[in-house]
């Protein structure tokens, strides 16, 4: 996998998943449609999201017309098996429609992170009966949200309660990605003694509220709001996994489980930890952290684009009026540099998503043909903590520096160029690179594998605190789950 790789402290590392567990799951690159296929069956539709992306932003209209019109095209079912319908793309090809569909909007890339991340570990798993149940509902255009996170005063209270043979959700979930546009919502549960499970909800359950309550300054319609269950009915085939409770991690005053249980679809324990039975290797967060890159990606593409659209038409630099000697906006060598900057910016950050995504592939083949170790799982990881050191800044300098092509008229509303930056501000902010960063130092310098250090503080944390007397009437209160 990597010319550089250091292997993770030693444990028994969990056995990938061979293909022959789940054939029909399987998608192989020989087997994919072409890239030429792919692009004339969605790029129209990007076309149009595009036209639409400027007025949306300005009225903070949600867009469900545009996620319509993907749902109609089987954008959604672009990582299901042809087997159960759907398009059977390869990792590199799905990642490279998500940035044209990120230049297109970058909300509308970013809202469907959960869906993919979810089918994405589906693929990974050998559940026949689930790829059964659920891959032809995608190919059909059924869509996913993820309601995961909590807020810090609300932390654990979002659970799973079994009472006279009859299952309930109930709680509060925060940074709800998707869910307002979805028909399904995964969520994670605390279950009592058994830890934390990944449950599945349709969006018009009794009890279901989903309310557009997001209020950060960007991906505003990326529709991360709150998520409240009031006492859902649900079955048992609506479990879709449980987390078994981590080595180390405390139970809340009463016997609650610990405050956030595994997401659905990844590893319960990172790589280089004692795993729970049943637990796997997982990309997991490796996936979910390249959609937010390929989302910011996207952003400083739109934002060069719309960048030189300022600049065409314009007989005027500054204050300088063209004529006499005087150039046009776009002969002049100031605005030729800043533009030549930002798309420099831009390649590199594009360059870094598809490259990674390479790497998923990569990974994602090893484990289907039974080759991959748990030191590959890290070492993609950590590729994934890299691209995000390289891509971050690079696309804050370019939604940034594209203003220096024209005037005050550059900050117009009705051109609403900053929702680039606002954007991938926010999006970068999801998963803080300075922590990601000092765990590549980590890495490299004694072989600590991804998560592990966050592990040990957490557990030390849980030692204290099960140390400490407890008050039993005080608020249930804890770390914030954080977004998704």
């Amino acid at each position: 996998m990597s010319d550089t790789t250091i292997a993770p402290p030693a444990e028994a590392p969990t056995p990938p998943i061979p293909v022959e567990a789940a054939p029909d799951a399987y998608i192989s690159p020989a087997d994919a449609p072409s890239w030429d296929t792919l692009a004339a069956r969605f790029r129209p539709i990007f076309a149009r999201i595009a036209e639409g992306a400027i007025e949306r932003e300005r009225k903070r209209e949600l867009a469900y017309e545009a996620v319509g019109w993907l749902r109609e095209t089987g954008f959604g079912a672009v990582r299901i098996p042809k087997f159960y319908g759907g398009l059977g793309a390869t990792l590199p090809q799905f990642f490279r429609l998500l940035l044209e569909l990120a230049e297109a909007d970058s909300n509308v890339s970013h809202l469907f992170r959960g869906h993919f991340a979810w089918l994405e570990m589906r693929l990974n798993l050998p559940q026949p009966e689930v790829h059964a149940r659920w891959f032809p509902e995608v190919a059909k255009g059924t869509l996913f949200g993820y309601a995961m996170a909590e807020q810090a005063s609300l932390a654990g209270n979002a659970r799973l309660l079994r009472e006279n043979g009859e299952l309930f959700v109930d709680g509060v979930k925060y940074y709800s990605t998707g869910t307002i546009y979805a028909d399904w919502i995964i969520a994670s549960v605390a279950d009592g003694a058994q830890g934390g499970a990944s449950i599945a909800v349709p969006v018009d359950a009794p009890g279901v509220t989903r309310i557009d309550d997001w209020d950060g300054f960007g991906q505003r319609l990326t529709g991360s709001g709150t998520t409240r269950f009031d006492r859902v009915k649900i079955t048992e085939d609506q479990i879709l996994r449980i987390h078994p409770r981590r080595p180390g991690s405390s139970e809340r005053p009463g016997g609650d489980a610990p405050a956030t249980p595994a997401p659905a679809g990844e590893s319960a324990t990172p790589a280089g930890e004692p795993r729970a039975p049943g637990e796997r290797l997982s990309y997991g967060t490796s996936f979910l952290q390249l959609v937010l890159l390929t989302s910011m990606a996207g952003a400083a593409r739109a934002a060069l684009r719309e960048g030189i659209a300022f600049v065409l038409p314009r007989t005027r630099t500054f204050n300088r009026q063209a004529g006499e000697g005087r150039p046009l906006p776009k002969d002049d060598p100031l605005v030729q540099r800043v533009v030549g900057k930002v798309s420099s910016l831009v390649y590199s950050a594009e360059t870094q998503v598809l490259a990674l995504a390479q790497h998923l592939e990569d990974l994602y083949q090893l484990a289907q043909h039974g080759k991959a170790t748990e030191a590959d799982y890290a070492a993609t990881e950590i590729k994934a903590y890299q691209t995000q050191q390289i891509v971050i800044p690079a696309v804050l300098d370019a939604t940034t520096q594209i203003f220096d092509v024209g005037g005050a008229s550059a900050t117009s509303q009705s051109r609403q160029l900053d929702r680039h930056w606002r954007n991938a501000r926010t999006a970068a902010s999801h998963n803080p690179a300075i922590q990601r960063e000092r765990a590549i130092g980590d890495y490299f310098l004694n072989g600590v594998a991804p998560g592990l250090w966050e592990r040990e503080k957490r557990q030390a944390e849980a030692a204290r605190e099960a140390a400490e007397p407890q008050d039993p009437a005080a608020p249930l209160d804890g770390p914030s789950a954080g977004a998704p």
